[in-house]
């Protein structure tokens, strides 16, 4: 990752582009380095086992859903529910048949 690209942060919505759940959208629980984050989406990927996901196979979306940094920030964990809330929010409001608006 060089300095020009934008590094993932907690509570950052992402799409995955690269692999098994290609398309979906999740949540960054964890920065693991420069290179890979933790991603969960409350559903499929629990907290208690989230994927580990190389940084160049995520899209980045300007979204970072404040409940689930709060979240993670006040208490060092979130839960399955709070995830599924973020993302179910974020989809209603950002993505319109299947296609993300452009932020």
């Amino acid at each position: 990752m060089n300095e020009t690209e934008p590094s993932p942060r907690i509570g950052q919505i992402v799409q995955v582009v690269q692999g098994r759940d290609t398309g979906k959208y999740m949540v960054v629980i964890e920065v693991l380095d420069e290179r890979f984050v933790l991603l969960a989406d409350g559903d499929k990927r629990k907290v208690t086992r989230p994927k580990k996901k190389n940084i160049h196979h995520i899209e980045l979306t300007a979204h970072i859903a404040p409940e689930v940094r709060d979240s993670i920030k006040e208490t060092g964990r979130v839960t399955n529910g709070k995830l599924r809330f973020a993302l179910s929010k974020f989809v209603k409001e950002h993505v319109n048949y299947g296609r993300r608006e452009i932020n």
